[in-house]
């Protein structure tokens, strides 16, 4: 397929920056790609050119596009990450500039989050209410680049005050631990070229055009990093579209499309507004609800797919009526047109809403996969017993021994983390190595260094036990039996349910761990943790394989996917647009949210709602979303307001008796 005019012409454009505002389905990621390889064609250096999107996922695509278009050797030369991946990139070479010594930890959330709780415990402030509190407040904080000193500046109250203070303390526990978390690696860059702008000068000098995607969805943070590495000479593209702004929440700022304007007053704009996905009638029903919205840059979605199916509007009694209603239609839909259970989503506001349709589809046993649940190495118990065997195959993974130092609890508190991290960072250690140093009773009490010693000994006899070739799943067990990690998961479950749920895991786990090191009589400890690691990253794309199966997933995690067929539920006030958001920007980003549901859909589109509805074990009454009523009453089909022709009767029942033949014939 040729590239239209207007994607042709933000492919050709490299006389300054370039907003392309990019509508739902209208090809954006083939105009990077294609972008990137024209810019090598005329002449800029692969290795001068990043590109920067949000997910790994995304990432990947683009690279393999462009590595289509381009010969093996030059691609590899080419830039082309996540936004954090860039930071990580940029921190590796410059962690001493900023204070930290070679070999640095990244903490995932689950680590950040028991470090502020170890934090907060100090307040007596440790619930879990007040832990994420604190987790929330510290990453916006650093999304929108304000250091622990300024928070405290600004404190308005003892609240903001003592919340300021815990977040100087989080950042100093960091810096003892040789660690960064997640919001470090693009907060650390934009303060390290702030202080040195000779360090800016160079980095400058490697990256000499700059291509950023999704760059609705970037925050404070980000804006400023991209705009310290393209600077004054704004050799830059960005990929845009203000009408999917959904991140709020995460700290995304639409309004970085209207800096664009204001900080490279060159800026030139281009729309795609050719949509490659859905039909005639979708589109018309996504421009006439979001055109309820301000706009800084208005746009209009068309399609050449012709006007397609109405949009269907059906009313239900209850939410258990409105799942069965939805199965029903699957079923029915699957057996007039044929085709594959993959062709149907599932769209809702929140979680929360997936039971009843998992139930009514279990019932018609049609296969489902809900996306967004938790990664099998995710699972607190695997991460746990994970880290003890990183640590024994690595005594320098300085963040597993982070992770699993005090679980099971060995009274080694915060305190004593970030005494032993100052020790080990002055001495060039590793936390484990640091652990065996005699000197340690210098600045730790004498019963604390014992838990360290026999803690260290421990993990470095059993990596001795590897070595000597005790297969891995049988290492792993005599660890958690020496632990007594089973009793503790009982100890410390909500309740016996999640116990023997986690205790199912570790026995998954270890069968996952004899399966990886079968077959390979020389295989160590590392090599089952680097072939589980690849098992990992498997799992997290699970998601994306093409598995026979309707989806369910939230509207949030449906952006950037495509079906035939779309089911947008729940479709009422309070619910979307929810209740916390039903006025303001809020109300405007929950519209965006709905327009990124009906945007899904290629061929054809369902929404439904409820006239009643449980909440809080209440029965309540429901007013159809105001979403609803802002569509074009000419592309939809309301139930019970619109009469079926007898033709379109008689076809349907044609149509239903004919499917229904051919699945009996497959039979």
């Amino acid at each position: 397929m040729s590239l239209n005019p207007a994607q042709l012409e933000a492919v050709r454009y490299t006389a300054g920056p370039l907003l392309v505002l990019a509508g739902a389905g209208s090809g954006k990621t083939r105009v990077i790609t294609e972008k990137i390889a024209a810019l090598v064609a005329g002449g800029v250096p692969a290795y001068g050119i990043a590109a920067v999107t949000f997910t790994n996922k995304a990432a990947r695509e683009m690279r393999q596009r462009v590595g289509a278009m381009l010969d093996a050797d030059t691609a590899k030369l080419l830039k082309v990450s996540t936004f954090h991946t860039l930071g990580l990139n940029i921190l590796r070479r410059e962690y001493g500039n900023l204070g930290y010594k070679r070999g640095f930890t990244i903490f995932d959330a689950h680590d950040s989050r028991s470090l502020v709780k170890e934090l907060l415990k100090n307040d007596n402030a440790d619930t879990e209410s007040t832990i994420d509190a604190a987790c929330t407040a510290f990453s916006a904080w650093k999304s929108e680049l304000v250091s622990p000193e300024a928070a405290l500046a600004a404190a308005a109250d003892p609240l903001e005050q003592a919340r300021a203070l815990q977040y100087a303390s989080y950042q100093r526990a960091l810096q003892a631990y040789n660690a960064l978390d997640f919001d470090d690696l693009i907060v650390r860059p934009v303060f390290l070229f702030r202080e040195l702008p000779k360090v800016l000068e160079a980095w400058q000098d490697r990256i000499q055009y700059m291509l950023g995607d999704e760059y609705q969805d970037t925050n404070f943070a980000q804006y400023q990093l991209m705009g310290q590495l393209v600077g004054e000479r704004g050799a830059f593209t960005v990929v845009g579209d203000d009408d999917q702004s959904i991140y709020a929440w995460r700290g995304a700022r639409p309004d970085n499309l209207r800096s664009l304007a204001a900080d490279y007053p060159a800026l030139k704009v281009i729309k795609l507004e050719q949509n490659y996905r859905s039909s005639g009638r979708i589109l018309s029903a996504a421009n006439g609800l979001i055109a309820n919205n301000p706009h800084l840059f208005d746009k209009r979605l068309w399609s050449a797919h012709g006007p397609g199916d109405r949009i269907r509007v059906l009313v239900a009694r209850d939410g258990t009526d409105e799942a069965d209603r939805v199965a029903m239609e699957i079923m029915r839909m699957r057996m007039e047109r044929g085709g594959e259970w993959r062709d149907f989503a599932v769209l809702y506001r929140g979680n929360f809403q997936a039971r009843p349709f998992e139930q009514a589809l279990r019932t018609l046993e049609i296969p489902y996969s809900v996306t967004g649940g938790t990664s099998f190495f995710d699972r607190t118990e695997v991460k746990d017993v994970l880290a003890y065997l990183r640590v024994i195959a690595n005594p320098d993974d300085d963040a597993a021994f982070l992770r699993i130092v005090n679980v099971p609890r060995r009274e080694i508190g915060t305190a004593t983390l970030e005494k032993l991290g100052a020790w080990a960072s002055s001495r060039g250690l590793g936390l484990l190595a640091a652990s065996l140093e005699a000197g340690l009773h210098s600045v730790l009490p004498s019963r604390t260094v014992e838990r360290l010693h026999g803690f260290a000994r421990r993990m470095i006899e059993l990596g001795d036990e590897a070595e000597d070739g005790v297969p891995v799943d049988a290492l792993a067990r005599e660890l958690i039996d020496e632990l007594g990690y089973r009793d503790w998961l009982f100890e410390n479950a909500r309740d016996p349910r999640q116990a023997e749920k986690a205790n199912e895991n570790l026995g998954e786990l270890l069968e996952w761990l004899g399966r990886a090191a079968r077959g390979d009589d020389e295989a160590t400890l590392a090599d089952a943790l680097r072939k589980l690691s690849l098992m990992d990253m498997l799992d997290r794309q699970s998601e994306d394989a093409q598995d026979d199966r309707v989806r369910l997933m939230t509207l949030h995690a449906a952006k950037g996917l495509e079906f035939p067929t779309v089911f947008l539920v729940g479709c009422e006030e309070e619910l979307l647009p929810h209740r916390a958001n039903l006025e303001g920007p809020g109300l405007e980003e929950e519209r965006r949210l709905a327009y990124v549901g009906i945007t899904r859909a290629r061929q054809r589109l369902l929404m439904t709602y409820a006239r009643r509805r449980k909440r809080f074990g209440e029965t309540l009454e429901c007013a159809p979303s105001r979403f609803l009523e802002e569509l074009p009453p000419e592309a939809l089909e309301w139930e019970g307001r619109v009469e079926l022709s007898a033709e379109e009767t008689r076809d349907r029942a044609h149509s239903a008796i004919a499917g229904l033949r051919s699945m009996l014939a497959d039979d």
